[in-house]
């Protein structure tokens, strides 16, 4: 099958190279940025690029729209597409979207982070889809295919959940590792001394559910080191407002 990709971010990158090593044919890479456009298409092994007005309905099976969140709605607005089925790569939109952009329409998304500098080499990426006609599921579970081994449907009331649920484990959790690594910075400590209690937690995870693993002074009640430990963060306001916040959110746990 061969595909077109809008975007040259991190999404675009991956979905791109995968499905290249899947056997699929890449038709044309389209973005804002020509060059990189140019630098996408040449590693996909595609001669052609350049602005998304460029892009013609029918050059592909598949278009791939891998832009931000916040960009989907702009772009499907200058896209016509009758033959092409246009995919969508977003957790947290619906497809409603790109519902005037084209015929058939699906989402694919992966529930993982990538970084273009640091691809994952395995294929359990889970994956949610969701298609408004039978060509458009047949066609984006068969580009899937090439990409994960690990697919389920998702509607866009589950996503939206899940995408929640994604950010709050993955993208507070890097920055409340962030925050650690500040604090050890600021006072001439080795970040690397937390590294083992890190790695034993995500370990943990492994087997047990996170809300049996909680330890700490807020699941102790331990009122004397939370209150030292708010003074600590007088001078990093928003810190403190985080640290009070999860607090306050772990003993509230504790009593359900």
């Amino acid at each position: 099958m061969t595909f077109s990709i809008i975007g040259t971010g991190n999404i675009a990158w991956f979905f791109g190279a995968r499905l290249v090593t899947g056997r699929h044919n890449c038709r044309g890479v389209y973005s804002r940025n020509v060059e990189a456009a140019q630098k996408m298409a040449e590693t996909l092994l595609s001669d052609k690029f350049g602005p998304i007005s460029e892009i013609k309905d029918g050059e592909a099976d598949v278009c791939f729209l891998a832009v931000a969140d916040n960009a989907i709605n702009e772009v499907a607005a200058k896209l016509n597409f009758k033959n092409t089925i246009l995919v969508h790569t977003a957790g947290s939109v619906s497809i409603v979207a790109i519902s005037k952009a084209a015929k058939d329409q699906a989402i694919l998304w992966p529930v993982y982070s990538i970084l273009k500098n640091n691809m994952p080499s395995h294929r359990n990426i889970p994956c949610g889809w969701e298609a408004n006609t039978d060509k458009a599921k047949k066609y984006v579970l068969s580009m899937a295919h090439a990409i994960t081994d690990n697919l389920f449907e998702a509607k866009f009331e589950q996503r939206k959940w899940l995408h929640l649920s994604a950010v709050m484990s993955n993208n507070f959790v890097t920055h409340l590792l962030a925050i650690g690594e500040r604090i050890c910075s600021e006072n001439q400590l080795p970040y690397s001394t937390l590294q083992p209690i890190i790695e034993q937690t995500f370990e943990r995870l492994r087997n047990f559910s996170p809300q049996t693993l909680q330890t700490g002074p807020a699941m102790r009640n331990d009122t004397t080191t939370i209150n030292d430990q708010i003074i600590l963060l007088t001078e990093h306001p928003y810190w403190k407002q985080v640290y009070e916040a999860i607090t306050a959110s772990i003993q509230q746990g504790n009593k359900k």
